[in-house]
């Protein structure tokens, strides 16, 4: 029987793994931070740039939030709000400006998405289209899978992925409750999220409807190249990578996340008799629907129509917030239940990734690593491409990202022979997929909200599938984009 001292004696028990880590993350930062200058990074054609002692700092910041969010020592929540408070300390950037980057509106297209998924929920809507989604894919967990794959990857192709991660979402939940225990984490659990939020990147890449990096690296690309990408062209050549690593995704989930049972006998029968007593579709589940699809058509219209152009994304899924409260779908209690921890997520991934690009901390990273490839093969300098905006996309706005290493590797193009259109395809996609850390991109934290997975086993299976990306990558430049008609070196 356990005593009152036995009890004393758990409570005291020091976790010495979690204790390694935050004093490794504080250890890396104080060695940074106060380390003497770094020498300057020199791109090909000869010019400098210095890493001043804020981009030192920003370096240092960066380094010990990567090492707690990925080990999550503290709520991750918290370790967002130890990056704010760390650059006013340290002076690496002016508090105000440090802590409104919490109030982004990127920020708060997360915080919309999220209210979405809980009208959802709470009106029913999930339930009644699970169920519709169970009876036509089935009772084998592995189909029910990849339908679930497929399902997001193709609604990635009209709207922002954020918002189709949150349309997901309650969906899952609801398809997640058929398996076992809804909170209980089980390997069909973390391989529902895990997936959707990597089918999410995945198939955003494949249209300009589906996330707003391409439109910002394709007029970017207009501005260096002097060459417009059209609709078309981009969905031409993206569409089989987007698609292949979906199926990629699921194969690796298959192998190293297999569901505990092979099949939910009589999922079928009892999804149709669930969906039977629901009855008729309800007043408030007629009002979300027409709210959020008339939200997602003001969004797809966006790219289309030019006097839409300028209507900012996240006032239009705001939008939507206030129009479900107004209209008593949601009450203050269901405000009070927003997960704020994945609020103050990104809120800390927009001042993280700011400080860095303000700062030119992420300039000198990118010219250091992409000057180390300019007397290599073109595959490889290519490779060095994608693996750095892939790493970065990680910690930074995907955007930013490419910004940051989309002149340094234009510049470097020609003197390796390749075309200019390669970098840029091959900077979207990486940039798309950042399946390592929660911050990577809005999905991926809304799939963490689950509780089916910790930031450590996702970015554990982040690490095989991004080694699969940069093989698709590889064989994308080499083979599939060749066939399809992309001059891949220049001249050819």
């Amino acid at each position: 029987m356990t005593t009152e001292a036995d009890r004393s004696r758990g409570e005291k028990r020091v976790d010495w793994k979690r204790l390694f880590f935050i004093l490794l993350g504080v250890g890396l930062f104080a060695a940074i931070q106060f380390s003497p200058p770094w020498p300057d990074a020199i791109d090909p054609a000869g010019e400098h740039f210095a890493l001043s002692r804020e981009g030192k700092g920003a370096l240092a910041v960066f380094t010990l939030a990567g090492i707690w969010w990925v080990f999550e020592v503290v709520p991750i929540g918290i370790t967002s709000l130890a990056i704010g408070i760390l650059q006013a300390f340290f002076l690496i950037r002016p508090a105000k400006t440090a802590f409104n980057d919490f109030m982004d509106p990127s920020v708060m297209f997360i915080f919309a998405s999220l209210v979405v998924g809980a009208v959802f929920t709470k009106t029913g809507l999930t339930r009644r289209l699970a169920f519709r989604m169970l009876m036509i894919v089935g009772e084998r967990t592995s189909a029910i899978l990849l339908g679930s794959f497929v399902v997001t990857a193709i609604l990635t192709h009209f709207m922002a992925h954020t918002a189709v991660a949150a349309t997901m979402y309650p969906l899952l939940l609801a398809i997640n409750a058929f398996y076992g225990e809804e909170e209980t984490p089980t390997r069909f659990g973390k391989g529902l999220f895990i997936g959707m939020a990597y089918a999410c990147g995945a198939g955003s890449i494949i249209t300009l409807l589906g996330s707003a990096r391409a439109a910002v690296a394709i007029s970017f690309f207009k501005n260096m190249a002097g060459r417009e990408i059209s609709f078309f062209e981009l969905s031409w050549y993206l569409f089989p990578i987007g698609w292949l690593m979906i199926f990629l995704v699921w194969g690796l989930i298959m192998v190293l996340l297999r569901p505990e049972k092979k099949t939910i006998p009589g999922l079928r029968e009892r999804a149709r008799e669930l969906n039977a007593r629901l009855g008729p579709i309800t007043r408030a589940e007629i009002l979300a629907a027409v709210i959020v699809l008339g939200m997602i058509l003001v969004m797809a219209l966006r790219s289309l129509v030019p006097a839409l152009e300028g209507v900012d994304k996240t006032a239009v899924i705001l939008i939507t917030t206030v129009l479900f409260f107004l209209l008593g779908i949601l009450g203050i209690d269901d405000l009070e239940d927003i997960p704020w921890n994945i609020i103050l997520l990104f809120g800390g991934a927009m001042s993280m990734g700011l400080c860095l690009f303000e700062t030119n901390a992420a300039r000198w990273l990118a010219v250091n690593w992409l000057t180390m490839f300019k007397e290599a093969h073109w595959l490889v300098f290519v490779l060095g491409i994608g693996f750095f905006v892939m790493v970065m996309t990680n910690f930074i706005m995907n955007v930013a990202a490419i910004a940051i290493s989309l002149p340094v590797a234009l510049v470097m193009a020609p003197y390796l022979g390749v075309s200019p259109e390669v970098i840029l395809f091959t900077s979207l996609v990486t940039a798309g997929m950042p399946f390592m850390l929660l911050i990577g991109a809005a999905p991926n934290a809304i799939a963490y909200n689950s509780r089916q997975f910790t930031s450590g086993e996702f970015f554990k299976l982040g690490i095989p599938a991004s080694l699969i990306l940069m093989l698709v990558v590889g064989a994308a430049a080499l083979l599939i984009w060749p066939l399809l008609g992309l001059p891949v070196v220049a001249g050819d």
